[in-house]
């Protein structure tokens, strides 16, 4: 399998909507797919180990990557907090044989979109409202009050996004949202392979 005909699946989602369970029951059901760990200058939380949940970088050693355009798409998410995808991870990803899966913010989503056009599969999981983000970032617990509202902020602004992809699955009921993402990832698939 090479770059050229390789399909990319894309989720992403305003933070606290839902993105990362659902990729990790994408995961859980589909072995053809393998996970993009993104770069991150953000400091881990407490159940995340560095190179499986992200690459955990300085913001030093982050930029030195982008001086030598090392990311496929990176974006600075608020401020002194950087995100990226690094073409070696895409590229470690297809010599296993596998379809890389993306799990990123929404700007990194039509990033990537753009850069691999009609050989990506781009999904927006959205909240049911803000209000209900709200309350799931709360229950959370890994963020500050006005952490949490600079997240809510940023999803109202993000979700504006969503006609630019080409599913918006609304997260109100993980079951549901697991089933309608993998009914997609299955066609999707089986019109891969005809």
């Amino acid at each position: 399998m090479n770059l050229a005909e390789t399909k990319v699946f894309v989720v992403s989602a305003p933070s606290g909507a839902g993105k990362t369970t659902l990729v990790q029951a994408m995961l859980a059901r589909f072995d053809c797919f393998a996970f993009s760990v993104s770069v991150t200058t953000r400091p881990p939380r407490a159940h995340e180990q560095d190179g499986l949940h992200y690459y955990f970088r300085t913001e030093a050693e982050f930029r030195a990557l982008i001086a030598a355009d090392a990311f496929l798409e990176w974006e600075e998410v608020y401020p002194g907090r950087l995100y990226g995808t690094l073409r070696a991870e895409v590229d470690r990803i297809l010599a296993t044989g596998r379809y890389p899966l993306f799990d990123v913010d929404v700007k990194g989503g039509l990033n990537i979109k753009k850069y691999y056009q009609d050989r990506a599969l781009a999904i927006f999981i959205q909240p049911p409202s803000l209000e209900r983000l709200h309350e799931r970032l709360n229950k959370r617990g890994t963020d500050s009050p006005e952490e949490i509202e600079r997240r809510i902020a940023k999803a109202a602004y993000e979700m504006s996004f969503a006609d630019q992809f080409e599913h918006v699955i609304v997260n109100d009921r993980l079951e549901d949202a697991i089933a309608c993402m993998a009914d997609l990832f299955a066609a999707h698939l089986n019109a891969t392979f005809v």
